[in-house]
C-alpha cells in the first residue's frame, strides 16, 4: 500500500456493513474501494451545488 493513502478507521453498525458488502461485492469492488466511490460520488454533488472545495481557504462551519 502506498504511504500516500491515508488510514481512518471507520465504526459502523454491522448490518450496515453487511449491505456495503453486499453492494461492494455486487459492483465487484472490495468494501473500501466502495466506500472511496461514494464519497467521491458525494463531493462532486456537493462541489457542483455550492462550489468547488478549496483547501487552502480556511472556513468557518
Amino acid at each position: 500500500m502506498s504511504d500516500m493513502l491515508s488510514r481512518y478507521t471507520l465504526r459502523i453498525n454491522n448490518v450496515l456493513l453487511a449491505k456495503l458488502g453486499y453492494i461492494a461485492e455486487y459492483e465487484g469492488r472490495t468494501k473500501n474501494k466502495e466506500l472511496e466511490q461514494m464519497i467521491k460520488k458525494r463531493i462532486i454533488d456537493f462541489e457542483n451545488k455550492y462550489g468547488k472545495i478549496d483547501l487552502n481557504t480556511k472556513t468557518e462551519l
